[in-house]
């Protein structure tokens, strides 16, 4: 598959002014990319565990999932839009997500429901580690804005990790 580049016309069309110097977008940029991959592949397990709940807590289960698919979705077009407004471009494709992603498909026909929780409370909590990361990362950089989106983000998936936690704590 042959690797595009970005032209200069189109590079220099997509360079949204920002008074944070490039080397420094760029590093964010860098950082949040792989997160977005990262949620973009936890809101797919998400759903493919949503659709294939089953057993006596399926109501529960299914729904608790469901809520947090769409708060992980929700995140995916915030991400991108932080990227874009310091001046940098983001993910395009599959491919992208592929190659950047660092949470792992499951593609197992079937996985019982502890072990979907467990996965995606474990999932949630290496999301939150690289978030960390990437903030550490904004920090360096000055994009305070950056910083306290992922705060914001940091919060919420510690509370699903949380919930997933409760939710098999007792099985």
């Amino acid at each position: 598959m042959p690797h595009t580049v970005e032209s200069k016309p189109a590079k220099a069309a997509l360079r949204t002014p920002s008074d944070l110097p490039e080397d420094a977008t760029a590093k964010v940029a860098a950082a949040l990319n792989p997160l977005l991959a990262d949620t973009f592949a936890l809101y797919i397990k998400t759903k493919n565990f949503h659709w294939h709940m089953s057993g006596p807590h399926f109501r529960d289960y299914h729904l608790l999932l469901d809520e947090q698919g769409e708060q992980i979705f929700g995140m995916t077009d915030d991400i991108a839009e932080r990227v874009r407004k310091i001046g940098q471009t983001t993910l395009r494709s599959i491919g992208q997500i592929a190659k950047l992603q660092r949470i792992r498909d499951n593609d197992k026909p079937f996985v019982p429901p502890e072990e979907m929780l467990a996965e995606l409370r474990n999932d949630n909590l290496a999301l939150a580690a690289s978030m960390r990361e990437a903030h550490d990362v904004c920090d360096e950089a000055g994009d305070v804005a950056s910083a306290s989106e992922l705060e914001n983000w940091i919060d919420e998936t510690e509370r699903r990790a949380w919930f997933l936690f409760e939710a098999t704590r007792h099985v």
